[in-house]
């Protein structure tokens, strides 16, 4: 059976996760629209960025308006867009924990609401949020970060309820540290530990992450939401 090709839309594909995402569904042959504060360096007639922060109401149903008249439709939707900071709390600036928390959780909740509105009207859709271990392994120096991620947890478990009716799926998925710009300042002997606390004892791959992202994004999976897979074992 051939795979029908999908219109997909990617947050914070300028680098890391996002891009290696928008890459991986672009060689599928899908219609990838992604989106990130500074361009990205991807070329193809079946790509389209946008520069916005995820944050701005205004900007991203701009964007969704923009992906209705271009393509009429949004299969699936890949929350990728997010911050870290490692700080003990007692040295955790205010102004660093707010932004923390208004681009992975008030982020992610505008992005879904205004892709779940598009993806409503053909009653079908897959969201994937992306979370972290950080959240099961209680790492020291993330409480901040981890609540965030946290809180996309249960945003999505409820939001899977609210848009079942609509054969929208939603989903997590959790990646271990991978070789980002997220963890590159992050002292090598503290990833050391925080690998040796996995059941599979290696840093992710971008390949771990898109296993579980076609997974959740699959037509087959219309009876999986509401959940949370975390990699490498956390």
């Amino acid at each position: 059976m051939v795979r029908p090709k999908e219109v997909v839309l990617i947050t914070g594909t300028s680098r890391g996760i996002g891009r290696y995402l928008a890459q991986h569904f672009l060689d599928r042959g899908d219609w990838v629209m992604g989106c990130a504060r500074t361009e990205a360096k991807l070329v193809s007639p079946r790509y389209q960025h946008f520069i916005l922060d995820v944050t701005d109401e205004i900007a991203v149903r701009k964007m969704i308006q923009a992906i209705r008249r271009t393509r009429n439709r949004l299969d699936v939707l890949i929350n990728n867009a997010g911050t870290a900071s490692m700080n003990h709390t007692l040295l955790m600036p205010t102004d660093t924990a707010r932004r923390i928390l208004e681009l992975n959780v008030l982020g992610t909740f505008i992005v879904c609401r205004e892709a779940a509105r598009l993806m409503q009207r053909r009653r079908y859709g897959r969201i994937i949020n992306i979370g972290s271990v950080a959240v099961p392994m209680k790492i020291e120096g993330e409480a901040v970060y981890a609540a965030s991620k946290n809180a996309v947890v249960s945003f999505t478990e409820i939001l899977a309820r609210e848009l079942a009716p609509f054969n929208i799926t939603c989903n997590v998925a959790g990646p271990s540290p991978i070789e980002t710009d997220l963890i590159r300042n992050i002292p090598k002997e503290k990833i050391t530990r925080l690998v040796h606390r996995l059941a599979v004892k290696r840093l992710g791959r971008f390949e771990d992450v898109a296993n579980v992202v076609d997974f959740f994004s699959s037509r087959a999976s219309d009876f999986v939401t509401g959940q949370t897979i975390y990699l490498g074992g956390a």
